[in-house]
């Protein structure tokens, strides 16, 4: 345990001292998670996919409505519209 202590400080009299070079890494941003309202299969749906990836999942009659951050915004345009998930539409 005392190895550990003195190899700390050591490397924090190294830093202080600019003796260890700390390099900015890039970082990407991450995308938000996108919740859409879709009509698929003549019902409607939120999902995370993208629009490519349900026509792949549900066939080609899909199509979209909105896009949200989050689910519940997503969810509250599905009810004023339409009635809610799961709820009849047509494209």
């Amino acid at each position: 345990m005392r190895r550990c202590a003195v190899l700390a400080s050591m490397v924090a009299v190294a830093v202080s001292a600019g003796a260890i070079a700390v390099l900015p890494v890039p970082v990407q941003a991450l995308e938000p998670e996108r919740y859409t309202v879709y009509c698929a299969d003549d019902r409607i749906e939120i999902s995370f996919w993208d629009l490519e990836q349900m026509k792949v999942r549900r066939g080609l009659d899909v199509c979209q409505f909105a896009s949200y951050t989050s689910y519940s915004d997503a969810l509250n345009f599905a009810r004023k519209n339409f009635g809610g998930e799961g709820e009849s539409c047509s494209c």
